[in-house]
């Protein structure tokens, strides 16, 4: 395997006395689609402007195929296309002439291909000034300008903003088809439901650190389950003092439901002993693993 796409050392930022981030360490591979996700405020965007050079570091460093940030961030920048949370135009400009303006910065052959394919794609109106766009059409001048150099690297903070269902579909259609092709792609949000769609791996950040970095898949298949149970009567306390039980919720019909981490086979054990008029056993969704590690993080 070849150098890391993206490869960050104990990267800090703080501001005056307030932390950005702090110590973020994250190497992402060549064609991979790396989710990082997290509430606004945990420090996604921070990361991703220092990885832009948009803000300095405090301590640490990092490199994006294998160039560094600082040094290196002209170099860089022809070869990444970026989605800002907030992307600015031109706005007095039409559509058109604001992404001919953008490819200038590019030394790409087949940009005027890409811009129209993808306009068709996201049924984008060229000849439109930019001013008078809606939110969700000013998002897609965003999404083709990132994409129409066919950057190597792709960076998104939380790109979906404004996009209704039909083409946030299209959207995620376009960045598999992209990656397929050879893109890496590093894609931030507090969106779990797009993470889990698209992403490979995934790092959580909470109050600027790292708590968690993991393939999606085992995210799911390890120990945790969610558990259901409805009780003929009061539910047994025995259940809820059990190592491993967390997240409890009681109903008002008898009935709990709690994430699960502990041993399967004690939780059966004291189960087979308590009349139980239902029991669900299920697959956490990713939006439940990630509440499970940000509270037990943040304890």
């Amino acid at each position: 395997m070849g150098l890391p796409v993206i490869e960050i050392k104990d990267l800090t930022k703080f501001y005056g006395k307030t932390r950005g981030i702090e110590k973020i360490n994250l190497s992402i591979n060549d064609n991979e689609i790396f989710g990082f996700i997290g509430p606004n405020g945990a420090g996604k965007s921070t990361t991703i402007r220092l990885l832009l050079n948009l803000i300095f570091p405090t301590a640490g460093s990092a490199r994006i195929m294998g160039m560094d940030i600082i040094r290196d961030t002209r170099r860089i920048k022809q070869a990444i296309g970026y989605i800002p949370s907030e992307a600015g135009t031109y706005g007095s400009m039409t559509v058109n002439d604001f992404l001919d303006y953008s490819g200038r910065f590019y030394n790409f052959s087949g940009l005027e291909a890409r811009k129209i394919r993808m306009a068709d794609i996201f049924e984008l109106d060229l000849k439109r000034k930019v001013e008078d766009l809606s939110t969700g059409n000013r998002r897609k001048v965003a999404i083709i300008q990132s994409l129409m150099h066919s950057p190597r690297l792709l960076i998104l903070d939380e790109p979906t903003t404004g996009l209704d269902p039909l083409m946030q579909a299209r959207f995620f259609d376009l960045l598999r088809e992209e990656n397929s092709r050879g893109m890496t792609i590093f894609y931030s949000s507090h969106v779990l439901s797009e993470i889990q769609m698209l992403c490979g791996r995934v790092a959580i950040i909470r109050d600027g650190r790292i708590i968690k970095e993991e393939e999606i898949e085992t995210l799911r298949r390890k120990q945790l389950k969610k558990i259901g149970l409805e009780f003929d009567g009061k539910p047994d306390e025995r259940i809820f003092s059990l190592p491993g039980v967390k997240d409890l919720s009681k109903g008002a019909d008898h009935s709990v439901s709690f994430m699960y981490s502990g041993d399967i086979n004690e939780l059966v054990r004291i189960m087979a002993g308590i009349r139980i008029l239902n029991l669900t056993i299920e697959e956490p969704t990713l939006e439940e693993i990630f509440l499970h590690y940000y509270n037990m993080n943040g304890k």
